[in-house]
């Protein structure tokens, strides 16, 4: 099996990514399934100590800083995240090392048998795209003996596939809201019961800080499971001492030391999601791995983690941000006044038809004026009539152009070099801009 047939067998099963508005949640959907093909595989998810981390927004942040600084410390350490800008092989990382095509084949090549084999007994469903790519990567991780596997949740948690390991080192919740509510519920307590599901009897659990509704019933469950509880923003609290537009310095007070950073990721949201990885690592720490104050300033300093308020180029500047609900557009807009105040902004939107469309636009349309609206080549892109519509409503009258390529190419030309073109609405918006970006 070569790269481009595994990609082609792993594209055979459904993919919610794909489709908008399924809801998981249906009678008989378990995470029985996924577990009894692991078994059969020999339960690879349990040979490395696991971070698991879940949350609406920062998690993959989260994971991006916590699996560099245990890499910063010695530990060979797995990255899972989703989805992905340019290759599926993204997803998968050791030490910072995407996944080769080879190892992506040999790995699928592997899981396969045990896939087909489940297929022949009725009592089993049908896989799904993401179950697939989740046993492949637990296969891959043991393979290469990896110390820690770094875990971000897909969708939800309770029911997400990653969902299957028994004693995690540490699960994380970052910051909860509104968002895939088809699948999740259509308040922020639903959400929150699915996210805190990953939370396992007895183990540590790190908090980042929650609307009222959420924390509640994390922390019922919580006391439930009998959880060890780290709460950011209570036992670990930061602030913020300097930055400019490439990198911004904080304080952190932990629960055993205080660590004065730097991080090359921009945004206030991007503090508190290094003070949650420093509760997460600081959990490790009390479980006797060896991660110093030293490792934790390393690792964050070289962590990368693109598309979340990252500056592209200056004069124009060219800001792409993956926001893709209300609570991040409303962060989005408010980093853009700070870091560009008094600039005329040209904005760039796009997104998927399953999201809150009129809730981001709220936010949006005291940013500019200057709008143009665009679709991205996925299936769930919303249309631009919708986004047209939407806009007007409001009294901004949007260019429309049909391709990001396209509605990037006329910001270009109706910018000034002392203007702000902000990219945004969706990751897959923000997936093209790169390409366009790079000359891909």
């Amino acid at each position: 099996m070569n790269y481009r047939q595994a990609e082609e067998y792993l594209n055979s099963f459904v993919n919610y990514e794909q489709i908008p508005g399924i809801s998981y949640a249906q009678p008989g959907y378990s995470l029985r399934h996924v577990e009894e093909l692991l078994n059969r595989m020999g339960n690879p998810q349990l040979t490395a100590r696991t971070i698991h981390i879940a949350g609406t927004k920062g998690k993959g942040s989260v994971a991006a800083m916590i699996a560099e600084v245990l890499s910063s410390s010695g530990y060979k350490t797995g990255r899972y995240t989703s989805p992905h800008f340019h290759t599926l092989r993204e997803r998968i990382t050791i030490d910072g090392s995407l996944i080769s095509e080879a190892e992506f084949a040999a790995a699928m090549a592997h899981v396969k048998p045990f896939i087909e084999s489940m297929k022949q007994d009725a009592s089993f469903r049908q896989l799904t795209y993401f179950e697939a790519l989740t046993a492949l990567t637990f296969a891959y991780f043991q393979k290469k003996l990896v110390d820690f596997q770094v875990l971000e949740v897909g969708l939800g948690g309770r029911l997400d596939a990653t969902n299957v390991v028994a004693n995690p080192a540490a699960c994380v919740i970052t910051s909860i809201s509104l968002d895939h509510t088809q699948i999740l519920g259509n308040t922020l307590e639903e959400i929150a019961r699915e996210k805190a599901g990953i939370i396992k009897s007895g183990c540590w659990a790190v908090i980042s800080p929650q609307p009222q509704e959420a924390a509640s019933v994390i922390s019922d469950i919580c006391r439930e499971k009998k959880a060890k509880v780290l709460q950011v923003g209570r036992d670990v609290t930061w602030h913020k001492i300097g930055g400019d537009l490439r990198s911004q310095s904080l304080v952190i007070q932990g629960k055993t030391g205080i660590y004065q950073l730097t991080i090359p990721l921009l945004g206030d949201f991007q503090l508190e999601n290094a003070a949650t990885a420093v509760a997460a690592l600081e959990v490790l720490a009390f479980q006797g791995f060896a991660i110093s104050a030293v490792d934790i300033a390393q690792g964050l300093a070289r962590v990368q983690w693109p598309g979340r308020f990252q500056i592209l180029q200056q004069q124009p500047a060219v800001v792409i941000d993956g926001a893709h609900n209300v609570v991040s557009m409303k962060r989005l807009v408010s980093n853009i006044k700070a870091y560009f105040p008094e600039k005329r902004i040209f904005l760039v939107f796009g997104t998927s038809c399953d999201k809150d469309i009129p809730g981001m636009i709220n936010e949006l349309v005291s940013l500019s004026p200057q709008v143009i609206v665009t679709q991205t080549s996925h299936s769930r892109a919303a249309p631009l009539s919708t986004l047209v519509a939407e806009f007007t409503k409001r009294g901004v009258e949007p260019g429309a152009r049909r391709t990001v390529a396209e509605a990037i190419s006329r910001a270009l030309s109706l910018a000034g070099r002392t203007d702000v073109i902000c990219v945004t609405g969706s990751l897959f918006v923000v997936a093209e801009a790169l390409d366009y970006f790079s000359g891909s």
